[in-house]
């Protein structure tokens, strides 16, 4: 009985973990389907971290949690001005959005909240338990204590799903992805179509950094994005640009991450800081075995010319 309680609550972790990845990975799927690559998801991440921290502080975590997708589509919105607009370089835009997102929520929190720690603790989503998954022997443990953000995210993925493969703004959506020029001829603007990926890239990212705060911790601290935005990206590659995969990926880094509640649970003597590392390393490892990998859009990360 001791070791089904030990894999049910390390069923839970792996799915808690799971949450904040998968909406960001959501997001970057959508991106990446219309051709751009966007880093700066870490920057979109952080942003709706700190600001589903503020207002949920004065209006509450529904609220809040509305709060961080906007706060991400804002800078979802400054990406795709400059790469989009400006067709500015897609790695160097990223890459500062990513840094611009941290330098501001970091000096924002200290004006703002506190200079000293990371705030007083806000309320959080209370857990919701579906009867029919939470009743699932062993598996069903996963289901006991999640937030009602668990249960919006794994409704998205079929969502998203159907709307990439079954509607005509999602057929145009891949179709700037793999050959702009086609879209073009079918009658499709391919900035128009990339500018509103980036914005549901923004905000999903920010949801993700919303649930951190408003569904997990309950507190805000500078740079608590902590690379989830980059191993987002790594489960995309993983899962082969499919919404199904990428849900399979996140629920895989999850597990990964959720690892060191494992290793408290059971004691095994490992150093806490090699699990911590974990997630990063096999990011690294899932980036080298998908170094060939054919699977990817084809015009991903090209910058759009003149059409």
């Amino acid at each position: 009985m001791a070791e089904m309680e030990v894999v049910g609550n390390f069923l839970e972790a792996a799915v808690r973990s799971a949450t904040p990845l998968g909406f960001a990975a959501l997001g970057a799927l959508i991106a990446e389907r219309a051709g751009v690559v966007n880093i700066g998801i870490e920057g979109s991440l952080v942003c709706g971290a700190f600001a589903s921290f503020v207002v949920a502080g004065l209006l509450g975590p529904e609220a809040g949690f509305v709060a961080g997708g906007l706060a991400g589509m804002s800078m979802g919105l400054v990406f795709a001005v400059f790469v989009v607009a400006l067709r500015a370089q897609q790695i160097i835009v990223g890459a500062a959005v990513s840094m611009l997102g941290l330098g501001l929520t970091a000096s924002l929190h200290r004006i703002a909240v506190s200079s000293t720690g990371p705030g007083a603790p806000i309320s959080t989503f209370l857990p919701l338990q579906v009867p029919v998954l939470s009743e699932i022997p062993v598996f069903g443990q996963a289901f006991i204590s999640q937030p009602v953000t668990t249960y919006l995210l794994y409704a998205l993925f079929p969502l998203v799903g159907w709307g990439l493969y079954r509607t005509v703004g999602g057929i145009a959506l891949r179709a700037v992805g793999e050959q702009p020029s086609a879209a073009v001829s079918a009658g499709h603007s391919p900035a128009r179509i990339q500018c509103a990926a980036l914005l549901a890239c923004g905000f999903l990212s920010g949801l993700g950094g919303a649930t951190l705060v408003v569904a997990q911790t309950g507190i805000y601290s500078d740079g608590m994005s902590a690379g989830r935005g980059y191993i987002a990206m790594a489960i995309v590659a993983l899962g082969r640009w499919t919404p199904r995969g990428v849900a399979a990926g996140a629920l895989i880094f999850g597990g990964v991450s959720a690892l060191q509640f494992l290793t408290q649970a059971v004691n095994w003597r490992v150093p806490y800081t090699i699990v911590l590392a974990t997630p990063y390393l096999l990011t690294l490892v899932a980036m080298a075995a998908l170094r060939g990998a054919r699977a990817a859009p084809a015009a991903l990360g090209r910058t759009l010319n003149r059409l």
